[in-house]
């Protein structure tokens, strides 16, 4: 059966991705769209300056964008996706869990709440059944997801096959991420044309409780984070899509170059539609992965991986994953599968 979609914030970056990723969807059909007041009653393309690079939907482009409010939105709209600002989602998507609607969201608000599944499906899809604590201690006939943020899903898969296999005790991230990242506004030439800029607000607090929350352990009730010790230090700069990372991982067990390449080649996907067969593709090539050759591995669902060397108590890697698409839009379609496959709906 096929099941009915909105899209909320549908006419910025990340919606616009939804609405590529969701078009020509096996189990999905787009019903809603939604955006700020000032674009309620505009066709779509008129809302949205369309900026994927694949032509706008046609059956899309003249949909009537909605405002972002349950009663807008039809009552048999099964599945919300939102890629709303936090300080709108914080308010909204609330909300639409209370009028009933199940949002699998991609705004940062909520991600550390307790009762709120924090899900990269590969990784922790086990997670996704706190939402019936969460229905029963908020009382919504709704559910709320949520996936990580786009840097810390990048370097998660990778952690969780070294966690499983060695046991992490300490992680040190520096990344070097895109422009997209921060939004078509978010950065003006000016500031990132031959530059480097070393800080992203929240960004680095984002990828040390995340990455905790998501190798954590779900005993039925709530998660319990993991013990391991995660410090990062973000960095824009003037590429366009793919957050390429700098990580130093280290393991109560020890650890070769071998071994752990072999512990994330056997983190796989999950049968779901937009989950990759492979979802970790290791390049032995030592100046691998790049931004421009790499982050459409997998049709952006990948994460890619290189760069191993043996440190004194554990390995340091490279990793890479399309921001807008594994790290944004992409996962929140992902979890979105996992819902209805999950009965969620």
């Amino acid at each position: 059966m096929t099941v009915r979609v909105g899209v909320l914030g549908a006419t910025g970056a990340v919606g616009q991705r939804l609405i590529q990723l969701l078009d020509p969807h096996p189990e999905f059909e787009i019903a809603a769209l939604t955006a700020s007041d000032a674009s309620a009653g505009e066709t779509y393309k008129d809302a949205a300056k369309w900026r994927v690079d694949s032509p706008i939907p046609e059956d899309v482009a003249g949909s009537e964008v909605r405002a972002t409010d349950p009663d807008s939105v039809p009552d048999d709209v099964d599945l919300i996706f939102s890629s709303l600002p936090s300080s709108v989602g914080a308010e909204v998507e609330p909300e639409f869990c209370e009028a009933g609607y199940t949002v699998s969201s991609n705004s940062s608000n909520g991600r550390m709440d307790e009762d709120v599944p924090l899900i990269i499906p590969e990784v922790n899809a086990d997670h996704v059944d706190l939402l019936e604590v969460q229905r029963d201690e908020r009382g919504w006939d709704g559910a709320l997801l949520k996936n990580p943020n786009c840097s810390t899903i990048t370097m998660v898969p990778p952690l969780a096959g070294l966690d499983r296999e060695f046991d992490l005790t300490d992680v040190r991230v520096s990344t070097l991420q895109a422009v997209s990242g921060a939004g078509y506004s978010g950065v003006s030439s000016m500031e990132i044309i031959d530059n480097a800029i070393p800080h992203i607000g929240g960004e680095e607090q984002k990828m040390e409780t995340e990455s905790r929350k998501l190798l954590g352990s779900f005993d039925g009730a709530e998660v319990h984070l993991n013990e391991m010790d995660v410090a990062a230090s973000c960095n824009r700069i003037p590429t366009l899509d793919g957050h390429l990372e700098n990580v130093w991982a280290d393991t109560a067990e020890d650890i070769s170059a071998a071994d752990a390449e072999a512990a994330m080649e056997a983190v796989t996907g999950i049968d779901l539609p937009s989950s990759p067969e492979k979802l970790i593709t290791v390049f032995e090539e030592p100046d691998r992965p790049q931004p421009r050759l790499d982050r459409n591995v997998e049709d952006g669902m990948g994460v890619a991986v290189g760069g191993f060397r043996e440190t004194t108590d554990g390995v340091q890697f490279n990793c890479l994953a399309h921001n807008t698409m594994r790290g944004a839009a992409g996962a929140s379609v992902l979890n979105g599968e996992l819902l209805n496959k999950r009965g969620y709906l």
